[in-house]
């Protein structure tokens, strides 16, 4: 199955329905295409590179200091949940960009790093409905490593629970499509 690797801290806000929205462009490996989505289900493939306390509104700063006290144990990850894509839209538009804030805690100065990264594409941006799941630990290989947002794992999804009620994601949903229009 599908794996998108995304930040741990983000994950975490994902996990705990603070966060519904992924904004991307695409891993370093991917700047030809840019960011595509690969599959409509897949598994949150924590990582644990590249994130700092100021890439992150202060008030989630602790999922930060949580997941760094936390790391899974070396040559394996932890896989906790799983998404499914309800919306996508490729976004320009500086002011929509920003007024998708609510949906990620991502601080402002990164989301415009990323946005100034590969300046000719759009901002992928994804509302997910996420799935907590027990945990599975899995061995890191080879193919998992690099800068780059999808790999293959070979691991069934357990059922889950949704993070969020349907009435709060229907809710959050309403206000993205407003805002992506």
């Amino acid at each position: 199955m599908n794996a998108l690797k995304e930040w741990a801290t983000v994950v975490k806000a994902l996990e705990n329905g603070n966060q519904t929205v992924l904004l991307r462009k695409g891993g370093i490996l991917e700047t030809s295409s840019g960011f595509k989505i690969e599959s409509k289900k897949f598994l949150l493939f924590p990582t644990f590179e590249h994130q700092e306390l100021k890439h992150i509104k202060p008030d989630f700063h602790n999922y930060l200091e949580e997941v760094k006290k936390n790391n899974p144990k070396d040559g394996h990850n932890k896989i906790t949940s799983y998404a499914e894509v309800i919306d996508e839209a490729d976004i320009t538009s500086d002011d929509k960009i920003k007024s998708l804030s609510m949906f990620h805690i991502w601080s402002d100065a990164y989301i415009n790093e990323r946005k100034n990264w590969m300046p000719e594409k759009p901002m992928k941006v994804v509302f997910l409905k996420v799935y907590k799941i027990p945990d599975v630990e899995i061995p890191i290989k080879s193919e998992y490593h690099g800068c780059k947002s999808w790999i293959d794992l070979n691991e069934d999804i357990p059922s889950g629970e949704p993070v969020l009620s349907d009435s709060a994601l229907n809710s959050r949903l309403e206000k993205f499509k407003e805002i992506v229009k």
